[in-house]
């Protein structure tokens, strides 16, 4: 296990390294800059403009700047954002908990219903259930995030009056931050009203944000299950009189995880990446919308910050995954 461990952590330096390059090279594709940004319509001054152009960095050659950033990356430093002056790293872990609130709520949806709706699927397959699971999932698949979320605003916020339509908690509560993860924060508030309010605003977000996950983990969960469950020694089981159950839960599902989880794991990155969607929609003050709102003012340090912290959020995730491999098959671990 341990030649395994550190076969795997070999793969993140050069992966470290693309993504800062990756970053650094995109950011710098667009049109437009920091000092051009804050500049707006009206312009700027020659000199004030040279002296910005030199204080953010950017009359140096562009192998300098990457080589910098880079060495500030590896020692802890992502910068000062181009327009508050204030620390990304601070920035980014102000807004990451609500951004870890909303990917976990919505990972918890996909699992709690994806997995036994994939289950039922392969065991009751080609029945009504099974084509009932695959034509869900098919259609929660094809819906774009961001017009899925706009017609739930419009159809239990605006149209049923259930859910909020946008933010972290009605304006009336004033929650101290404590943990930053607004549900624990409100429960911990005296007025217990503000723990129903943080959830029924995570309500509509979850549900959007969740749904893909949700049909990609029922899809992959019936096809994994199809084909354990024609193995030897699931026949094996069932003629000695097992049960359906604990052939399915026991003898079928261990074997049939190994996929699951790699899907799992992969959906991290769906969710961050489709959060960013999510956020914008339901004005969630989470990592997706800030990093909309520093790539609309040219923000490079935030924008290089927060995309390279969300990416080592992505690989130290594949890497437990990858970790897990050898813990539900310890033949991987020889691999």
């Amino acid at each position: 296990m341990f030649t395994f461990t550190l076969k795997r952590l070999g793969l993140v330096l050069p992966t470290f390294i693309g993504i800062t390059l990756l970053v650094f090279s995109l950011i710098r594709l667009l049109p437009g800059g920091p000092v051009e940004a804050l500049s707006g319509e009206r312009g700027m001054d020659p000199a004030r403009y040279q002296r910005l152009v030199h204080q953010f960095g950017l009359d140096r050659p562009l192998p300098v700047q990457y080589g910098e950033y880079v060495w500030r990356a590896l020692h802890g430093d992502l910068g000062r954002s181009t327009v508050t002056h204030e620390s990304v790293f601070r920035e980014f872990m102000t807004r990451f908990p609500a951004t870890i609130e909303l990917s976990l709520c919505a990972m918890l949806l996909a699992l709690t219903i994806g997995l036994p709706a994939g289950i039922l699927a392969a065991v009751k397959r080609n029945t009504v259930w099974d084509y009932s699971v695959m034509g869900a999932s098919l259609t929660g698949f094809s819906m774009p995030i961001f017009w899925w979320g706009l017609l739930l605003i419009l159809t239990f916020s605006v149209g049923l009056g259930w859910t909020p339509v946008s933010g972290r908690i009605a304006i009336e509560f004033d929650i101290p931050t404590v943990t930053g993860f607004m549900l624990i924060d409100s429960l911990l508030a005296p007025d217990k009203g503000a723990f129903i309010s943080a959830c029924s605003h995570l309500v509509l977000p979850s549900i959007a944000l969740g749904t893909i996950p949700l049909a990609v983990i029922a899809r992959m969960t019936r096809s994994s299950m199809l084909e354990v469950l024609r193995e030897d020694y699931v026949r094996t089981a069932r003629a000695k009189g097992a049960s359906t159950l604990r052939v399915v839960g026991i003898h079928a599902l261990r074997n049939a995880l190994i996929p699951v989880v790699t899907t799992i794991g992969l959906q991290v990155g769906t969710l961050l990446a489709g959060a960013i969607l999510t956020e914008t929609i339901f004005s969630w003050p989470g990592i997706g919308k800030w990093l909309v709102e520093a790539i609309g003012r040219r923000d490079y340090p935030s924008v290089q910050g927060g995309l390279l912290m969300s990416a080592s959020v992505i690989i130290g995730v594949n890497l437990i995954v990858d970790l897990l491999y050898g813990v539900i098959n310890p033949r991987i671990r020889h691999t």
